[in-house]
């Protein structure tokens, strides 16, 4: 992941009008011309490992470029301090703030690097400057031109959104070009939601599914940047042009413009992570977040992952909602993939029955599950990736409990019996599958 290459408002966009005769045209230029120098990697690529945690003991730093380009600027507010009366230095602190509480809260995370490390923003970027990004070392936020763009600092979900390229950076490291970019980009809009969604108190079925709502100034025909309910729609604007991203494979993108479309076609997965969350219901965060998150973060999903391993990722751990997550992709046109790009080699079989059977507990009641793997079901999809990775072998001196389950899995002529505290996360996953809605 090159320097500056993540940033919020797309290359195109900023193309077009740059092109015209508006009068933001001339930072449009600008922002352009400084996102260049960023992405051609003049500080050079940044990995987890070099970035690491900025000293001090504040949990976030907010510094001001002044309306220069020299980063990271003059501290202007930490964790613990006053308001300032700067609107772009306090709505970034209110966000960054609202971010390391989701993350900690909702996905046990401490910071994005996972160990604490402290957050570095930078506000009053440049003069006029049309865009936010992540750099692999802080978090940098424009001013907008007052013309088409206002501040980047005012929807909280662009900071949720660029905080979540440096979780990615420190996870995943999906690689910013094509389908893997695209991923890049739809995790941030995802978890940017997720927080914009929990600040409004709104469930899945309330939201509005709206990303950069409220960027773009009175008089310009947009409701938002993008719309991850119905990609393509969230602006039509003589000067912006109509919103170019997509919502299925079928309209895919095939380009070498925008990292190969990073920005148009993560709109696709952006769309199946809204039809999961709403399949699931309740809390995006708790619901679609927690799936999504564990895929990101379960070791499954690496630097070149697509379309199709991300599917199943999200699949593999999504336990009950596993047909819920199922469909969201393959009504956007996305297969799930094989056995994911962490593990190339391996073969899932393909056919045969999978059998779980619970026994125990106080009630003494027994339930059983059983699937085709051959069949073409989400379930069984699941189940196959599940079975690829279980190890079909009691851990030695598992001892059942009084009152306790106990599960036998059995695959063709393998069978098993585990005490449930013995359980894998994978077995777990496995029997969840198998007797959801049984109980």
């Amino acid at each position: 992941m090159s320097l500056g290459s993540c940033s919020f408002v797309p290359p195109f966009l900023l193309e077009r009008i740059a092109a015209s005769s508006h009068e933001a045209a001339d930072h449009c230029r600008l922002t352009l011309a400084r996102d260049q120098e960023l992405r051609e990697g003049r500080t050079g690529p940044v990995t987890p490992s070099a970035a690491g945690p900025a000293t001090g003991d504040a949990a976030w730093v907010v510094h001001t470029a002044d309306h220069g380009s020299t980063l990271p600027g003059e501290v202007v507010r930490s964790a613990g301090d006053a308001v300032s009366g700067d609107a772009a230095v306090d709505e970034s602190a209110d966000g960054v703030t609202a971010t390391l509480a989701m993350y900690s809260e909702v996905f046990s995370r401490s910071s994005y690097d996972g160990n604490g490390a402290q957050v570095v923003l930078t506000v009053h970027y440049e003069q006029g400057y049309d865009n936010a990004f992540w750099n692999g070392e802080q978090l940098v936020f424009g001013d907008g031109d007052g013309k088409v763009f206002g501040s980047f600092t005012k929807p909280v979900d662009v900071l949720g959104h660029e905080f979540t390229h440096a979780v990615t950076q420190f996870t995943a490291a999906l690689t910013y070009q094509g389908q893997s970019g695209a991923l890049n980009e739809s995790v941030s809009d995802c978890f940017g939601m997720c927080l914009k969604q929990q600040l409004l108190h709104q469930s899945a079925a309330q939201a509005d599914w709206l990303v950069g709502q409220g960027i773009f100034l009175p008089g310009i025909h947009a409701r938002a940047l993008r719309d991850m309910a119905h990609p393509g729609t969230a602006y039509d604007d003589p000067t912006l042009g109509k919103d170019p991203q997509v919502g299925d494979m079928a309209d895919y993108v095939d380009t070498t413009d925008d990292n190969g479309g990073v920005h148009t076609n993560s709109g696709i997965p952006s769309r199946a992570f809204y039809l999961a969350a709403t399949a699931i219901g309740g809390d995006t965060w708790e619901g679609a977040g927690q799936v999504w998150y564990a895929a990101l973060t379960g070791g499954r999903v690496s630097a070149d992952t697509d379309f199709a391993d991300f599917a199943a990722a999200t699949i593999a751990v999504a336990g009950v909602h596993a047909d819920a997550v199922g469909r969201a992709w393959t009504t956007v046109g996305v297969t799930p993939g094989g056995s994911g790009s962490a593990s190339p080699a391996a073969t899932p079989p393909a056919s045969g029955v999978v059998r779980v059977r619970r026994t125990g507990g106080i009630a003494g009641l027994t339930l059983e599950g059983s699937v085709d793997l051959a069949a073409g079901d989400p379930i069984a999809s699941s189940a196959r990736e599940l079975v690829d990775r279980i190890d079909l072998v009691a851990p030695a001196g598992a001892t059942s409990f009084p009152d306790a389950f106990s599960y036998t899995f059995e695959v063709g002529d393998r069978s098993v019996t585990i005490p449930q505290q013995h359980l894998s996360p994978e077995q777990r996953a496995l029997a969840d599958l198998l007797l959801a809605d049984r109980a």
